[in-house]
């Protein structure tokens, strides 16, 4: 999450809207998916796991729409959404990068403006791109197998808590106990959407 806001600010600065509209919808899930997870809610979990395969998906198109591949180029417009001729931040501010304004008063038609080059970067701009796209689809894989365990677990102990709701002592207890989740020694109460179960550990 927080590698997806330095990631934000970085597009922000480079008016991509493309990245920072699928930016915004990444920390979203990731925040519904944690959510989820501290709030015993599997389907969110499992939205952010669906989630994960899109985000991955979509960084594998900037590794390849910063490298040209497929026709695709990097000076063209597309994640501007064809509304400005701004490019990555980095482009102009990598590491090393000197910026340079040259006068074009001598051409005719010109005059006021000034030709923009950026000389000395010690890594070109792509790169940088395709290095934040690696990492966050890096991230999405440990995310992905993170849910998927998170999920297993929650449904294997909502499983043993429908098994242990037909015995008629452990029927006796949930009558006993409060709504509220408690925790004592030897067992654990747990309230879901769906029913108050009992889940009992033996240590």
């Amino acid at each position: 999450s927080l590698a997806a806001l330095e990631r934000q600010v970085f597009d922000f600065l480079g008016y991509q809207w493309a990245p920072i509209l699928a930016n915004f919808l990444h920390i979203i899930i990731v925040i519904l998916g944690l959510f989820g997870t501290i709030q015993y809610r599997p389907r969110y979990i499992v939205v952010y796991a669906i989630w994960t395969a899109i985000w991955v998906t979509w960084n594998i198109f900037i590794i390849c729409f910063y490298l040209e591949v497929g026709g695709l180029s990097k000076d063209s417009e597309l994640l501007t959404f064809n509304i400005s001729r701004h490019q990555s931040w980095w482009s102009e501010n990598g590491p090393g990068c000197v910026r340079k304004e040259a006068s074009m008063s001598g051409i005719k038609g010109l005059d006021n403006h000034s030709y923009i080059s950026v000389i000395g970067c010690a890594l070109e701009y792509r790169y940088i791109e395709v290095m934040h796209s690696s990492f966050q689809i890096l991230i999405a894989l440990v995310g992905f197998v993170y849910a998927c365990y998170v999920v297993s677990v929650f449904t294997e102990e909502e499983d043993s808590c429908k098994y242990l709701s037909t015995d008629p002592l452990a029927k006796v207890l949930v009558n006993f106990i409060s709504l509220s989740d408690v925790h004592l020694s030897g067992l654990s109460c747990h309230q879901t959407s769906f029913h108050l179960c009992l889940c009992v550990s033996w240590h």
